[in-house]
């Protein structure tokens, strides 16, 4: 299985050892470019306006880079791998529509563009990670206005709500679990909330204009942790009820469990103090580790996010 992570993945220099690397690669960040008007190659290598946290710029920052990787791992290894399954964490599930070839780079690269302004502009409130199993949380949040918004795994649940509202649910959790430890989430709203409504309405005309394609590989949805339809015929609907209902990831985690994965790639993005790509690590290595052991299915995980482990990992699959 291939996979792709959201929004959180993002710093400053991601795709500096790709572009030195791959002439393809270089190709690509000038084709985005163009696509999104803006020079994306200069965003993501040095962002001197400090705007790679924006999430208008986030998304088409994160997916380019993705596919960068997913690019300079095709040519280390020398030929096409096909993979079984395809799922990407939010933003992630559109760049493992792009690989799929349901859509292309350009209309993936045009949809996440517009998808981070609404979300940007529409953007309100806040994310609060809790360390507890969704019907827990759910039952913790009853009753306050929050909402659950993502669910990574067994033990870790999303929530979202006004920032008033996340305020009062972290003081009370606070009092009544001193012990469990909360984390805010830097993001400009409630994402995968009723608070996205507006945005996902007016996203919904945007996803009307393209044409899905039959998918050379199955993709998981966040939504419904099931896959779209091979035909495309699907994929709005289940893009549209992505942006202001919960990503199941845990879900999808499991459906892949339940077809035997064996082998998981991350490409793209990366986490860690370090200022170069080769010193990041993978953002959702922990998450899928944990999540395949307690489905009892172990699956031996590779990262893809660097020139470095690209190839190492293309050393060993090929």
């Amino acid at each position: 299985m291939f996979i792709f992570p959201g929004q959180g993945s993002q710093y400053r220099g991601m795709g500096t050892d790709l572009i030195k690397k791959s002439d393809s690669v270089k190709q690509l960040y000038n084709k985005a470019s163009s696509v999104l008007g803006y020079d994306i190659a200069k965003l993501s290598f040095k962002d001197v306006k400090d705007e790679i946290n924006l999430t208008k710029y986030t998304q088409p920052v994160l997916m380019t880079h993705q596919i960068a990787c997913f690019k300079y791992f095709s040519e280390v290894v020398g030929c096409d791998i096909n993979p079984m399954l395809l799922a990407g964490h939010s933003l992630g599930e559109y760049t493992a529509l792009v690989v799929s070839g349901s859509i292309n780079f350009e209309e993936g690269l045009a949809l996440v563009s517009k998808r981070g302004e609404l979300m940007g502009k529409y953007g309100s409130g806040s994310m609060l990670a809790l360390p507890f199993e969704r019907e827990a949380a759910a039952n913790i949040i009853d009753q306050s206005n929050c909402e659950i918004a993502t669910v990574n795994q067994l033990k870790q649940t999303v929530v979202g709500g006004s920032d008033e509202d996340i305020q009062k649910l972290e003081e009370m959790l606070k009092s009544e679990f001193p012990k469990k430890r909360t984390v805010k989430l830097k993001t400009e709203g409630a994402f995968h909330t009723s608070l996205m409504n507006k945005a996902a309405e007016e996203f919904k005309g945007h996803l009307s204009q393209i044409t899905f394609k039959e998918m050379n590989a199955p993709v998981l949805s966040n939504f419904s942790s099931e896959m779209h339809k091979i035909d495309g015929s699907d994929t709005a609907e289940l893009l549209y009820n992505q942006l202001f209902k919960p990503v199941d990831w845990l879900g999808c985690m499991q459906t892949a469990a339940n077809m035997k994965v064996d082998c998981v790639i991350e490409f793209g993005g990366g986490l860690g103090d370090g200022s170069e790509p080769n010193e990041k690590r993978p953002n959702l290595e922990g998450i899928t580790k944990k999540n395949f052991r307690a489905f009892q299915n172990e699956a031996t995980y590779f990262p893809a996010i660097n020139t470095s482990t690209i190839e190492d990992t293309a050393k060993i699959v090929s």
